[in-house]
Parts: structure tokens; sequence; C-alpha cells
């Protein structure tokens, strides 16, 4: 299976968890918020809008055109951070983000 397959499919379970949370929103922020250049647009997105209107797409395209996906990529621990003391089941997101990190780090 190639890297970008398995970046795809790790990126189909990113949004299933979101939404099985209940952390998919159904509009799209404004585009200035998603212009943000603060890491995860902590300006402007929570963490999981950042996941799903900045981090997937991006990903999506980056794998579509099998263009250089990042070698390294640490989104775990601020998810973890985000969801700390939050009574959402989110063990199936953290474990993707896991999946997600490993893969784009070199660690398969």
């Amino acid at each position: 299976m190639s890297h970008y397959h398995q970046v795809a499919e790790v990126l189909i379970d990113i949004e299933a968890a979101l939404r099985q949370i209940g952390c998919w929103d159904a509009i799209a922020p404004a585009p200035e918020a998603l212009r943000s250049e603060q890491p995860f647009a902590v300006d402007t997105l929570n963490f999981g809008q950042w996941l799903q209107f900045v981090f997937v797409p991006k990903m999506h395209f980056l794998v579509a055109q099998k263009a250089g996906l990042p070698t390294a990529c640490g989104i775990t621990p601020m998810a973890e951070e985000y969801f700390r003391g939050q009574q959402l089941p989110v063990a199936g997101l953290l474990a993707a983000l896991t999946r997600m990190d490993n893969l784009l780090g070199g660690r398969r």
C-alpha cells in the first residue's frame, strides 16, 4: 500500500472520528478565519475546526496531487491538550491522529 494511500485512509478515520464525537461543523468559518498564520489557527478556530477546515482538506489535496507530504507532524499532543477535561469519547480520534503523526514522521 502506498504512503499516499495510507495517509488518505487515516484522513477518512479522522473525519469519521470528528463526526462521531460531534465536532464536525456543517457551516465553514469565515474565509478570513482560515487565513490565520498562528499554529493550528488558535486565534480564529477551535482545534476541531482546524482539523476539519485546514488540515484535512490540505492533506487530501497533497495526496490527490501526489505532492510532497510533511515530514514531521505533531498533532496528537495538541489534540490531547484541547480535549483534556472534555467529556468526549476521543480515543478513536487520538488513535487516528497518532497514526498520522507516525506516518508523516516516518514511523509506520
